[in-house]
């Protein structure tokens, strides 16, 4: 394909997607029974039967609370001395002994520690004492706390029991499922999930397109991806993160003029303004002027995107990016400028690269003085095709009318497979031993 060369030249193309925040605690409603009947239940049709709360000591739900309460209010080591000892405590009611292991859940898992979290949620479900409401909440939890440590197919088993006994189905528990089944590579269950989690609400999370679009991506679905990418700028015309979604699958799905397009379109009203965007905009325009019969007018279009950003501060002075226009500028036809850029590439250079090119162009120039200078300091930096190299400070060599140099280049030249057979049949016609 035309393309296959500055395709590798493309960065940030990868979508980003967010794993779900941290877990909040489910709140539970012990408390008189006034209360309870006057708020409606979150699982009305739930399977599970409700059991009866052992928890009847005040002092011990004056303790829970001011537990729990300190772990809301991110006091852990409070929350800590008053939970530990309900759990320990073999006469606590189990009622108790159950929502201090989930304020320890949450505890541990503000910490980092997920697995602890995960064992400690775990435990307080299997006491088995909660009202439906809670115990549905923490299983919803604990499968958070699953996709959060990367065990995603306990986490949609746990969803998936969630869902058969709690009778409940929500937009946030798809998206999970769909994150989780993304994580798994199972992008049409992927898709699914998102689809239904987007159904179920007027206020899908960004997060749930990326998703949706990551997972069209990696099924080879790339047109329903920029589709989705697409519609969400649209929605948020703004959006620097819908931009540069969007430009991502359509990269992805090579549709290099439509990514070209909106990224043209965010330069000119400002909101372009990240490095990697304007270096990008200047590849996509290499990348079609290759897939074209004149590569030119795509290679000025990128030169000029360049030295925009760089006039504006927003490209850095680097080796990749001064040897990019470089490069731009040589496929453009603009020899000097092409040098030019290539000179600023070189001393930030680990190679010798950028002055091997640029002493090509002074050959063609026949500037042969200073393309044999060049073509030396490239050599001396270590430059990828070394027969091509010495081949080309031959060519200067003679052109500089000395003959014993040139064959001493010539003859490097014929120690490489590459250019060998080229390199003896030179040195063969020029008579040298």
């Amino acid at each position: 394909m035309k393309h296959a060369p500055f395709l590798k030249l493309l960065s940030g193309a990868a979508l980003a997607l967010a794993l779900v925040s941290s877990p909040a605690i489910a709140r539970d409603r012990h408390g008189d029974q006034a209360s309870k009947d006057s708020k409606q239940a979150l699982y009305p049709n739930a399977t599970r039967k409700e059991p009866k709360l052992d928890l009847t000591s005040q002092s011990e739900q004056k303790k829970l609370n001011a537990g729990l309460e300190a772990v809301n209010a991110g006091d852990n080591a409070k929350a800590m001395e008053l939970l530990q000892p309900i759990v320990q405590d073999e006469d606590s009611s189990k009622y108790a002994q159950s929502l201090a292991l989930q304020g320890i859940a949450n505890i541990k898992y503000q910490g980092g520690d997920t697995k602890g979290a995960i064992d400690a949620l775990k435990r307080s479900l299997d006491i088995g004492v909660m009202p439906n409401d809670t115990y549905f909440q923490l299983e919803y939890e604990l499968a958070q706390f699953y996709l959060a440590d990367e065990q995603y197919q306990p986490a949609l088993d746990t969803l998936s029991k969630w869902r058969s006994e709690g009778k409940r189905e929500t937009a946030e528990s798809y998206a999970l499922e769909g994150n989780a089944y993304y994580r798994l590579e199972k992008y049409p269950e992927a898709i699914a999930a998102i689809k239904k989690a987007m159904s179920l609400t007027d206020k899908p999370q960004a997060s749930w397109n990326q998703i949706l679009m990551a997972s069209y991506a990696e099924s080879g679905q790339a047109d329903q991806a920029a589709d989705v990418a697409q519609q969400q700028l649209q929605a948020n015309p703004n959006d620097a993160t819908a931009m540069n979604n969007a430009v991502a699958v359509l990269m992805q799905a090579q549709k290099y003029p439509q990514a070209i397009e909106l990224m043209e379109k965010a330069r000119a009203n400002g909101t372009l303004k990240d490095e990697k965007q304007y270096v990008n905009l200047a590849k996509l325009y290499l990348i079609t002027g290759q897939n074209s019969d004149d590569p030119k007018p795509g290679a000025k279009k990128a030169e000029a995107v360049l030295e925009d950003g760089m006039a504006k501060g927003v490209i850095t002075s680097s080796y990749e990016n001064y040897k990019l226009l470089g490069d731009a500028a040589y496929i453009a036809g603009d020899d000097s400028k092409a040098i030019a850029g290539y000179k600023k590439a070189m001393p930030l250079a680990q190679d010798g690269e950028a002055a091997l090119r640029a002493g090509q162009l002074l050959l063609n120039q026949q500037k042969y003085s200073d393309a044999r200078t060049l073509i030396k300091q490239g050599i001396a930096k270590g430059v990828k095709h070394q027969g091509t190299a010495y081949m080309m400070l031959a060519e200067a060599e003679r052109a500089l009318k000395n003959k014993p140099a040139a064959i001493a280049a010539m003859k490097k030249a014929a120690q490489d497979p590459d250019t060998a057979a080229k390199a003896k049949a030179w040195l063969k016609q020029a008579g040298a031993k």
